[in-house]
C-alpha cells in the first residue's frame, strides 16, 4: 500500500500523480454500483464532496487530456492537494471508496462505460416519474 504525507508547501506534490473525474453524486453513486458489480476490482478510490454534491474518481495521470464525457470534468492534480490516507481528505468531503480498499485508480475506459450506463439508468427512472 502506498503511503503519503502532507507537506507544508502547497506547491509540492503530497500524493501520487493522478487525475480526478468529478461527476454529480447521483450519477457517480450509480456508476460505483455498476463498477462494483463488474468483474474484479474495477473501482479505485472515490471522494464524496457533500457540499458540492459530487463524487471524484481517481484515474491515472494523463486521463484529463482526452476526457470528453458530458456532465463530468477531469482535472489533473499532479499529486497536489491529494493525500491518499483513509482519514477525511478535506473539510466537507469523505472517502466513499477509501484508499487501501481499492486499486490506486479506476480505469478511465471502464469508468466512461459505467458513467454512460448510469446516465441511461437515471434518464429511464426519471422518465417513469
Amino acid at each position: 500500500m502506498m503511503t503519503t504525507s502532507r507537506k507544508n508547501d502547497p506547491l509540492e506534490p503530497v500524493g501520487p500523480d493522478c487525475d480526478v473525474v468529478t461527476v454529480p453524486a447521483r450519477q457517480g453513486l450509480e456508476a460505483v454500483d455498476i463498477l462494483r458489480r463488474g468483474a474484479g476490482d474495477a473501482v479505485g478510490p472515490v471522494l464524496h464532496d457533500s457540499g458540492r454534491g459530487t463524487l471524484g474518481f481517481l484515474v491515472p495521470p494523463g486521463t484529463a487530456a482526452a476526457w470528453d464525457v458530458p456532465g463530468s470534468v477531469c482535472t489533473e492534480t499532479d499529486g497536489r492537494g491529494l493525500c491518499l490516507t483513509p482519514g477525511r481528505p478535506a473539510e466537507g468531503s469523505d472517502w466513499l471508496v477509501p484508499p487501501g480498499e481499492a486499486d490506486l485508480a479506476t480505469d478511465p475506459a471502464v469508468l466512461r462505460e459505467a458513467l454512460g450506463e448510469a446516465q441511461r439508468m437515471i434518464e429511464a427512472a426519471d422518465s417513469r416519474s
